[in-house]
């Protein structure tokens, strides 16, 4: 019998974790909550009219630890640090809800979203309808789907769900098959390709670049994990890669905002650098 695998637990973990939620909070009511939630912002939108300029569409991430890294961010405030970010540059909002393995809170969506003006994904392993409204019900403005956690008829239950209350979908690859998936299943536009293998956690820059090609244009590529300094930044815009997640790179510094500025606006954080969390 094989080891199961990092993503195999976290995702067996999730379904006793829906089995909780929902015998403590119904659909219906979730329902209610979302309906009554403020609007959405927007997070495809603002993702791609910043990409079309040829600007770096940072979604900033809001992460204090990880099943690999352990505790990646002692000074953990969600608030300041989204606002840090705003501040940055950033474009779009991620926030770790999953409790644990990434010590991530619900809570941490809703104070981050109310710090700020961006729209926000809900950054979690999704596998049942009840989630998705639940992300909603939070404020969340963004689901992630993520390919190698679900098949093709859930995936398509789950997208449908989110388009249903108002939803956007940011669904993840890592290989050509997952991409051959989300293409056929899904018409989402955020197509993001982890550079981290969720099986073992290893991160590479090429998974991106290796499927760039197969991804239409007219989809927006993301490229996740693994960006650490200018010189990847300028590796994904030689090759017309403009949206990016990144969290540890900007978690591990002390001032959040300064370091996105400084790896995806170095001229700005000359001119005008954000200082600290004021």
């Amino acid at each position: 019998m094989s080891v199961p695998t990092v993503l195999e637990n976290i995702l067996a973990r999730k379904v006793q974790e829906v089995a909780e939620r929902s015998a403590r909070v119904s659909l219906a009511e979730l329902e209610r909550l979302a309906a009554a939630a403020d609007a959405p912002r927007g997070f495809a939108k603002a993702l791609i009219e910043q990409a079309k300029r040829k600007q770096p569409a940072v979604i900033a991430e809001i992460k204090k630890a990880s099943p690999s890294k352990g505790v990646i961010r002692e000074n953990f405030v969600p608030a300041e640090i989204a606002v840090s970010y705003e501040k940055g540059g950033a474009t779009c909002l991620s926030v770790l809800t999953d409790v644990d393995y990434f010590q991530g809170a619900d809570a941490y969506l809703q104070q981050a979203r109310a710090a700020c003006k961006l729209p926000v994904i809900r950054k979690d392993f999704m596998i049942d309808p009840y989630q998705i409204v639940e992300a909603r019900a939070l404020g969340a403005d963004c689901v992630l789907l993520i390919v190698s956690a679900l098949d093709d008829v859930k995936m398509a239950e789950l997208a449908a769900t989110a388009k249903s209350v108002g939803l956007d979908v940011l669904v993840e690859v890592h290989d050509g098959d997952e991409l051959e998936r989300a293409l056929k299943t899904l018409d989402t536009p955020l197509v993001g390709v982890n550079n981290r293998n969720l099986h073992t956690f290893e991160v590479s820059l090429e998974t991106t670049l290796d499927l760039l090609p197969r991804i239409p244009r007219d989809r927006l590529a993301i490229t996740e994990s693994g960006i650490l300094n200018r010189a990847d930044v300028e590796l994904m815009e030689i090759n017309e890669v403009y949206s990016f997640l990144v969290g540890e790179a900007f978690m591990r510094a002390e001032h959040p905002g300064l370091e996105l500025q400084r790896l995806f606006f170095p001229e700005r954080a000359v001119q005008n650098p954000v200082h600290g969390l004021d």
